[in-house]
C-alpha cells in the first residue's frame, strides 16, 4: 500500500513539474527540475522516467489555489480522484554540509476512493538509510515517521489528526532523516497558507 501510494505522489510531482507549475518556497525561487532521478530508489525510476501523466492514470494536476508557501491540487488517478497541498522546504541543511541532493516535498493528500483524508508524507529528495526513523516537528511535538526508499509517512497512523492539527496552526514543521550514505538532513518547511489549503481541498474533494 505505501509503495503505491508513493507512486502515486511520485507521479503527481512529476506533473506538477512537467506542466510547469512552480512549487513556492521562501528559500528556493527556482522551479523543480524534472529529472528521472527524482525519486532514488531503483524500483521507481523507471516510472519517473516516463510521461508522468501516462504513470499516474491521465492524471495532469491542478492548481486550485495557492495559499501562503503551499499550493492546492486536485488530479484524478486511475479513474479516482486525488487531493493534495505541496510545499517545497524554506529551508534545507545537511551534515556534512553541501551535500548533493534531489528537491524535497511534503504532501498532505485526501483519497476519497480509499477513505483516506489529510495523510502526511514528506519525499525527501535521496535515500534514506534503510531500516531508520526520521521525525516530523511541529508545535513543539515530534513525531516517528516510517521511512521506505525516500519517501516518509507517519509510524503511528492514530497521531495523524494530532499532527496534522498541530500543523494548521504553528508557523512551520521541521524534517529530519538520514540518507543511506550517512548524511543527516533537516528541512523545515513553512506552514503558512496550510490550513486554508486543506479547507479549500475539502470542500473540493466532495465532489
Amino acid at each position: 500500500m505505501v509503495m503505491s501510494v508513493r507512486r502515486i505522489l511520485i507521479s503527481l510531482m512529476a506533473s506538477v513539474v512537467m506542466c510547469g507549475i512552480a512549487v513556492p518556497a521562501q528559500a528556493q525561487s527556482a522551479p523543480p527540475k524534472a529529472s528521472k532521478d527524482a525519486a532514488k530508489p531503483n524500483s521507481a525510476k523507471p516510472e519517473v522516467a516516463k510521461p508522468a501523466a501516462a504513470v499516474a492514470g491521465g492524471a495532469e494536476p491542478t492548481l486550485i489555489g495557492q495559499f501562503g508557501t503551499w499550493g492546492a491540487y486536485t488530479a484524478t488517478t486511475n479513474g479516482k480522484k486525488v487531493c493534495f497541498a505541496l510545499a517545497k522546504p524554506s529551508s534545507s541543511k545537511t551534515n556534512p554540509p553541501n551535500r548533493p541532493r534531489d528537491p524535497a516535498y511534503a504532501f498532505v493528500s485526501t483519497r476519497p476512493a480509499e477513505k483516506v483524508v489529510n495523510e502526511v508524507s514528506v519525499m525527501i529528495g535521496y535515500t534514506l538509510k534503510p531500516g531508520s526513523e526520521s521525525t516530523l516537528e511541529v508545535g513543539g511535538a515530534a513525531y516517528a515517521m516510517y521511512t521506505q526508499g525516500d519517501g516518509l509517512w507517519i509510524k503511528n497512523a492514530a497521531e495523524e489528526e494530532r499532527m496534522v492539527e498541530a500543523m494548521r496552526k504553528a508557523a512551520d514543521a521541521t524534517v529530519k532523516g538520514v540518507s543511506a550514505k550517512g548524511t543527516e538532513t533537516t528541512d523545515t518547511f513553512s506552514l503558512k497558507g496550510l490550513a486554508q489549503a486543506l479547507d479549500r481541498l475539502a470542500q473540493d474533494c466532495r465532489r
